[in-house]
C-alpha cells in the first residue's frame, strides 16, 4: 500500500470528517468511480465506507487504499474489455464435470466468490481488520428476511454476499446464513452513517428505466425493472425518514444492470456528479466553518 494514504486512525486531522455509503445498481455503480476521486482530488478520506452490492465492491477498493484513478484503471482494463472478460471467466472454466454438476447443474448461477477472485485487484486484503478505512457491507438474510451486515472477519465472501445478484449469482453462505444481494434489503445504506461523520453522502445508482420508451421489455428487462421500482420505494421511504447531508443520482438510468461491457459509457455519461458532489461539499463544508 502506499504510504501516502491517509490511514482510517488519521482521516482529516484539520477538517471535517466525512462519511460514505454507496449503493448497489450493477454495472450502474461504476459511477461511484467519479465519488471517490473526486474526494480524492479535495483530500478527503472518509471515516467510514457503507456498501450494497456493486457499491461494497466499490467501497471495498477505497478502503483498501485504492485511488479513483486506480480503481478506473483496473475496471478499464477488466470488465471494460470483452477479451480480458472472456480470458477471467475461462480461468473459472469447472476442472471436470463432477465439479460442474456439483450440487446440481446450475447453468444459469455463477459462484460469486471464484468470479470476484478472477476480477477484484489483488490489493484487497484478505480480512475487514486490514482495510484502512473502516467498510460496513450490506447483505440480505435470505431465510430470516432482513438485512445483515458484515464488518469483521474474512472480506471476500462477505463482498460476494452484498453483491449475488438471485439468479445470476448463487447465494452465499455466512456463519451458517444464506445470504443474497444486500442492495434488496437496503439499496443505499446511509442510514449506517447516521452520527459517524459531519458530513454523510449517499451516492444511488439503483436508477430507472429511460423516460419515453414505449417498447415492451422482454422478460429479464421486466424482472430487473421491477427490481428497480421496489429498490427506489424503498429508497424514497428512507429519505423521508432521515436522508444524508449529500444525496447524489447520477445519470445511469439508461444502462442495465449487467452493462459491464459498457463502462466507458457509464463513466461518461455519469460524469457530471463530479461538479455535484464538490458543489455540495463546498456548501457542507463552508456550513461547517
Amino acid at each position: 500500500m502506499s504510504g501516502a494514504l491517509v490511514s482510517a486512525s488519521t482521516p482529516q486531522a484539520n477538517g471535517p470528517t466525512v462519511a460514505l455509503a454507496l449503493g448497489g445498481g450493477g454495472a450502474r455503480g461504476l459511477a461511484h468511480i467519479h465519488v471517490i476521486e473526486v474526494l480524492d482530488e479535495l483530500g478527503i478520506r472518509p471515516v467510514l465506507i457503507a456498501g450494497a452490492s456493486i457499491g461494497t465492491i466499490m467501497g471495498a477498493a477505497m478502503a483498501a487504499g485504492m485511488t479513483g484513478r486506480e480503481i478506473r484503471e483496473h475496471t478499464l482494463a477488466t470488465v471494460g474489455r470483452p477479451g480480458q472478460i472472456m480470458n477471467r471467466l475461462w480461468s473459472l472454466r469447472p476442472a471436470g464435470l463432477s465439479e460442474m454438476v456439483a450440487g446440481g447443474f446450475k447453468v444459469s448461477q455463477f459462484n460469486l466468490e471464484r468470479v470476484l477472485k478472477a476480477f477484484l485487484p489483488d490489493r484487497l486484503p484478505e480480512t475487514f481488520e486490514e482495510l484502512f478505512i473502516p467498510l460496513k457491507a450490506v447483505t440480505s438474510d435470505y431465510y430470516a428476511q432482513c438485512e445483515c451486515v458484515c464488518d469483521s472477519g474474512p472480506l471476500l465472501p462477505a463482498i460476494a454476499a452484498s453483491a449475488a445478484l438471485p439468479a445470476i449469482f448463487r447465494p452465499v453462505e455466512l456463519n451458517g446464513r444464506v445470504m443474497i444481494d444486500g442492495g434488496l434489503w437496503n439499496p443505499v445504506p446511509f442510514d449506517h452513517l447516521a452520527g459517524k461523520a459531519d458530513i454523510t453522502i449517499g451516492v444511488d445508482v439503483v436508477g430507472q428505466p429511460p423516460a419515453g420508451t414505449a417498447g415492451v421489455p422482454n422478460s429479464m428487462d421486466s424482472l430487473y425493472g421491477a427490481t428497480q421500482l421496489t429498490m427506489r420505494s424503498i429508497v424514497t421511504l428512507k429519505l423521508e425518514k432521515g436522508a444524508p447531508d449529500i444525496f447524489l443520482r447520477p445519470e445511469v438510468g439508461r444502462f442495465r444492470v449487467l452493462d459491464f461491457l459498457k463502462a466507458e459509457e457509464v463513466l461518461a455519461a455519469s460524469a457530471g456528479i463530479r461538479d455535484e458532489l464538490k458543489r455540495a461539499l463546498d456548501e457542507k463544508l463552508s456550513a461547517l466553518a
